[in-house]
């Protein structure tokens, strides 16, 4: 695992739920863009799509841990 997903996740998880609730709102959100854009022009770094799944994923998963 790379240093920045490591950092990524300790800023996570020191966040609180409604923190979290927001930055994943805020990924959707981006994600979408993201999926418009390449559908109406070539995007620059198509591993964004990749990095913003990811990110979605572990925003989840946190909040599955704290809701319990």
């Amino acid at each position: 695992m790379s240093p920045k997903s490591t950092e990524l996740r300790q800023e996570l998880a020191e966040m609180s739920v409604d923190d979290l609730e927001k930055k994943l709102a805020e990924a959707r959100e981006e994600k979408f863009r993201l999926r418009f854009r390449s559908a109406t022009e070539a995007i620059d770094n198509p591993m964004q799509f990749r990095s913003l799944r990811r990110t979605i994923a572990r925003i989840e998963t946190i909040l599955r841990q704290k809701r319990t």
